[in-house]
């Protein structure tokens, strides 16, 4: 058994009169449809009813009526992508002589010139006193001559030209042809391949105070902060390679981070400051360490409010100021009373209607704040 409601209605009869049916009420939804509901299954004693598929029971909503769309879920953003650098350009250790080879190489070819220009008999006779050679006719200038002069002057020159002193805390990029080849960090007289393009850097640990950054509060008020980033180059092809100026890209990155994160002026909730602290050292040094710098910490060390609005902000502040000492005040005041009050009632040393204790709370009242170097009520 079932019942069916209808589309139409029964029409109204002409004017004065009635139909022969039962009338319907208007419809007060014009775009309404409805489906057949199985009434039968509602009185059904079997447990394991088998399933009739079944047509929309709801009041249909058609298109081009007017109607205002649902509004849908908020649309997750998805997560900020980080700078990605090149997975080849990995720091690694250079290879390097010790300095003792490069003064010993340029001391053979500045001895190879020496005896070159002997045999060439282009030495002086004083030297060769000094020298304690033999006397030679000498061959002139030849070929050979020259060739010798050539070998012995490179030598000399690729001893002396590569020599180089490392100190601690402080790196060398080496660069040939636009190509890393490697990083030195060792310290003391070494002997690097003179044709290599060396770039210093300091990897020691270093702090940067920045100057007045903009910045904002909870509130949206705009806010001047200085910050203190300890930090060091942990990678130093990266950071030499990777970016045009590591120490500006770690300026920029503080500044972004500055934008993104709320600053509370000192003063403010307990542990707002280390909060905000904590999360620009967050994504400070997630934007820093793709390009080898490793950030410990970005600390504000000074905050105050923009020029604009510092003067407004710091009426606002000592109303509030003044408003807390008074809410202080006030409950000081009321604890005393009833404290007072309460005492002489319990241990019976008067006893007080309802006239004679607002009376009494009265005078108190007054009494303490004037004590209290308030004005009196």
């Amino acid at each position: 058994m079932s019942t069916t409601t209808s589309h139409t209605s029964e029409p109204d009869g002409p004017a004065g009169g009635l139909a022969d049916g039962p009338v319907r009420p208007p419809r007060l939804i014009q775009n309404e449809s409805t489906t057949e509901i199985p009434v039968h299954l509602l009185f059904r004693d079997d447990p394991d009813p088998a399933p009739v598929p079944l047509k929309p029971a709801v009041v249909a909503r058609r298109r081009g009526t007017g109607e205002q769309p649902r509004l849908g879920r908020p649309a997750t953003l998805a997560p900020r992508p980080l700078p990605q650098a090149d997975p080849d350009l990995v720091e690694r250790s250079a290879r390097v002589l010790p300095g003792a080879a490069g003064v010993l190489a340029g001391a053979c070819g500045a001895a190879g010139c020496a005896v070159t220009s002997w045999w060439a008999g282009l030495l002086p006779p004083l030297v060769l006193e000094a020298l304690r050679l033999p006397a030679h006719a000498g061959a002139g200038l030849g070929p050979a001559q020259w060739a010798a002069y050539a070998g012995a002057g490179a030598l000399g020159l690729f001893g002396f030209g590569g020599l180089a002193r490392g100190r601690t805390g402080r790196a060398w990029v080496l660069d040939l042809f636009g190509r890393y080849r490697g990083t030195v960090r060792r310290s003391g007289l070494l002997w690097v391949n003179p044709l290599l393009l060396r770039r210093r850097v300091d990897v020691r640990l270093r702090h940067w105070r920045s100057e007045p950054v903009p910045a904002v509060d909870a509130n949206g008020v705009s806010l001047r902060v200085v910050v203190l980033v300890v930090w060091r180059v942990r990678d130093t092809a990266r950071a030499t390679l990777g970016v045009e100026d590591h120490e500006t890209y770690l300026r920029e990155c503080v500044e972004a981070a500055l934008a993104r994160v709320p600053v509370e002026m000192p003063g403010g909730t307990k542990g707002s400051a280390d909060a905000a602290a904590e999360a620009l050292t967050r994504l400070v040094a997630a934007d820093a360490a793709p390009v080898g710098l490793e950030v410990f910490s970005v600390q504000p060390v000074r905050v105050e409010y923009a020029p604009e609005v510092a003067a407004a902000m710091h009426r606002r502040r000592i109303a509030a100021l003044d408003a807390r000492h008074r809410a202080s005040v006030l409950t000081s005041v009321v604890d005393s009373v009833e404290d007072t009050v309460t005492r002489l009632t319990m241990r019976g040393l008067v006893e007080l209607d309802d006239y004679e204790r607002k009376a009494l709370v009265k005078d108190l009242t007054v009494a303490f704040c004037a004590g209290r170097g308030e004005t009196a009520p």
